[in-house]
């Protein structure tokens, strides 16, 4: 069973920068693929970023892409996801996920889930 908490939300201006960060226990980071997902008031759950066990591939979505960056450290047991020129319509809850599927965008195929942090961004 892996545990996973996201921290690292917070309130920030249109045009500002955060780094969430994701938390593994319980389980072998490594063995894991992990995703960051977003959720906003009204809407469902989409895909923002992906990134397999090793770290050398990466996968983001086009709504994103350019500005946001997944990583992670095995080392540490965290993955991380740098938001920069953030967007008032980035603004939802923003959950991680650990899975077996290397690169999955679908929140199916991932089995262990986060809390959540939420990121809101101001006009």
């Amino acid at each position: 069973q892996v545990q996973l908490v996201e921290t690292g939300g917070g309130l920030v201006q249109a045009g500002g920068s955060l780094r969430l960060s994701c938390a593994a226990s319980g389980g072998t980071f490594g063995s894991y693929a992990m995703g960051w997902f977003r959720q906003a008031p009204g809407k469902e759950r989409e895909f923002v970023a992906a990134i397999s066990r090793s770290a050398i591939n990466t996968y983001v979505a086009e709504s994103v892409k350019g500005r946001f960056t997944i990583s992670r450290d095995n080392a540490k047991n965290t993955v991380y996801l740098q938001m920069n020129s953030l967007k008032p319509e980035d603004t939802a809850v923003y959950y991680c996920a650990a899975g077996r599927v290397q690169l999955a965008t679908i929140s199916s195929r991932y089995d262990y889930w986060g809390q959540g942090t939420p990121v809101t961004v101001s006009s």
